[in-house]
């Protein structure tokens, strides 16, 4: 079966300069991958990625109007 969204993301609304962490569940375990448009996010000062049995996080550090 394929892998489907149990939880999708929801909007989140945070204040310039603080975190933010976006949370998605998957029907199954799976590989996840955190886009922003085409780009591909990789893990850094800026990205945290998490992901533990079917629950996957993105915590953006630092935010700025850009990442919106």
């Amino acid at each position: 079966l394929p892998v489907l969204f149990k939880e999708e993301l929801k909007d989140e609304e945070a204040k310039e300069g603080a975190p933010v962490t976006l949370r998605c569940e998957l029907t199954k375990g799976a590989p996840v991958q955190w886009k922003k448009g085409p780009k591909v996010l990789k893990a850094s000062d800026k990205y945290q990625m998490r992901q533990s049995g079917t629950t996957a996080e993105l915590v953006i550090c630092d935010l700025e109007v850009k990442d919106a």
